[in-house]
C-alpha cells in the first residue's frame, strides 16, 4: 500500500473518534513513519515483538496546572509492521483502527493494562455481532 492510502486509513480512524473524544484532542500531531528504529523499540522495551504504534507526550491526567509552552505530544503509526501482519486490505485498515485508537487512549491517561482490557471487550462484540449477522 502507498504512503498516501495508508495515511488515508490513519485519518479514517480520527475521524471515528467520538465527539466528546475528539474535542478534548489539543496539541497533538499523527504521523505515519515505516517502522519504529531500533533505538525506538529499546526505548519501549521491544526485543522481540511488534511496534504498530507509538504515544509521546505527557498524558491528560498528568497535566499539572503548569502544562503549556511545550511541543505538541505525538502518535506515530508504524506502516510497515501493521503491512507485514496483515492478511490483507480490512486487516489493515483494522488494525490502523485499533492502533490508533490504543494510542488516542495512552493520551488521555490510560496504561496499557486497562486498553488492552477495553479492546477485548470490544472485540468481544464485534465477534459477537458477526455472528449475529450470520444468523
Amino acid at each position: 500500500m502507498n504512503r498516501a492510502s495508508f495515511e488515508e486509513l490513519v485519518a479514517k480512524a480520527l475521524r471515528t473518534i467520538p465527539r466528546k473524544f475528539k474535542e478534548k484532542l489539543e496539541n497533538i500531531s499523527v504521523e505515519v513513519e515505516d517502522e519504529a528504529s531500533s533505538e525506538t523499540l529499546e526505548d519501549v522495551g521491544i526485543e522481540d515483538g511488534t511496534l504498530y504504534g507509538l504515544y509521546q507526550g505527557v498524558p491528560l491526567t498528568e497535566r499539572g496546572w503548569n502544562y503549556g509552552n511545550v511541543l505538541p505530544d505525538r502518535i506515530v503509526i508504524y506502516q510497515r509492521p501493521i503491512e507485514e501482519d496483515a492478511r490483507n486490505a480490512e486487516e489493515i485498515e483494522e488494525i490502523v483502527r485499533d492502533t490508533v485508537m490504543h494510542e488516542r487512549g495512552h493520551y488521555f491517561g490510560f496504561d496499557d493494562r486497562e486498553l488492552y482490557a477495553m479492546e477485548d471487550e470490544v472485540n468481544k462484540k464485534r465477534t459477537k455481532q458477526g455472528r449475529d449477522r450470520k444468523k
